[in-house]
């Protein structure tokens, strides 16, 4: 059954998905540049002979495209903390702060859907496909991306009227982590700060790394992984549903704020590429490829009967209004 988005009211059919494209610091505007030199505005996508030329088109194709102004806000906000304490040496590391109020007050100034067009850029041998535009959404691209933390994804669709539309949406990476390192070293010490009880504090602290009773109190609960049911706890890692970060002091060591999964599963659902419904079914962004689903076995909408969601549907409501990738 094809995947469905809905986007501004409209119904569009999930043809692929090109899942993570790296924005390099050469493709960066000057202002957000580490290294030397003014950035480049060409944006390398993929090699002849893979993924990439099936994804796009044959050589020499223009095609349309799109990118939400909700997505560049929730950028900003998940890069905000490296605007704001930046840990690489930007060439204007002092003036990114400013940077991200500017640039978040222009984007929320933005239309809701803003379209550009992308031109391959085959005047340049292969096997590299680079692409370009001119257009102010492939410019504010350029103009937000931080380097190194940044990839950019796109989804294929199929448009009611038959047309083929590529939609685009910035990602942030902390290096492998979800989290910007200064969030959590931030977190982390108001929790020492707080006036309460030194066995609170290590509880609190243990239940970010998803150890000590926490994890104890999970592995009760839940004691193998209801997707690959591996009960070796070795192999379980201890998950939070609501982010550790953004939870209160009870939730950060609920273990109804939590799931028990093995490595991938856990990645997956932390990182907001699958979610699950009150009746166990599994639901999986559009922001994974088809064969990555292939390759990992996963079918959408595939119940899970031994998921247990009793006392965590708040914590799922959570994960799938502001986790999941839709």
């Amino acid at each position: 059954m094809p995947t469905i988005i809905n986007i501004n009211g409209i119904d569009y059919t999930v043809i692929d998905t090109k899942e993570k494209m790296t924005v390099a610091d050469s493709f960066v505007v000057r202002q957000n540049k580490i290294g030397n030199g003014n950035g480049e505005a060409k944006f390398y996508v993929g090699n002849e002979g893979d993924e990439a030329r099936d994804f796009f088109d044959p050589r020499g194709f223009n095609i349309s495209c799109f990118i939400l102004k909700r997505d560049l806000l929730q950028y900003l906000r998940d890069s905000e903390s490296e605007y704001k304490n930046p840990s690489q040496p930007y060439v204007n590391r002092n003036e990114m702060p400013r940077f991200w109020e500017e640039r978040f007050r222009t984007v929320s100034a933005l239309q809701d859907v803003l379209a550009f067009n992308l031109e391959d850029q085959d005047q340049i041998a292969p096997p590299r496909i680079y692409v370009k535009s001119d257009d102010l959404a492939y410019r504010l691209i350029r103009q937000l991306s931080l380097p190194n933390f940044t990839y950019l994804s796109a989804i294929k669709l199929l448009a009611p009227d038959g047309n083929i539309l590529y939609y685009f949406r910035l990602f942030v990476d902390y290096f492998g982590e979800n989290e910007s390192q200064i969030v959590i070293e931030e977190e982390l010490l108001k929790i020492e700060q707080q006036p309460i009880a030194a066995e609170v504090k290590m509880q609190l602290v243990r239940a970010r790394i998803g150890q000590g009773r926490y994890r104890e109190a999970l592995l009760m609960d839940c004691p193998f992984c209801p997707v690959t049911i591996v009960g070796d706890d070795r192999l379980l890692i201890a998950s939070h549903i609501k982010p550790w970060v953004v939870s209160d002091e009870r939730e950060k060591i609920d273990p109804k704020n939590g799931f028990m999964f093995t490595p991938t599963f856990d990645l997956l659902f932390d990182r907001g590429f699958i979610t699950f419904s009150n009746d166990k079914r599994m639901l999986v962004s559009p922001w994974l490829s088809k064969l990555t689903l292939s390759k990992l076995n996963i079918i959408p909408n595939k119940k899970y009967d031994f998921l247990p969601i009793e006392g965590r549907e708040i914590y799922l409501e959570y994960h799938r209004n502001n986790v999941f990738k839709e």
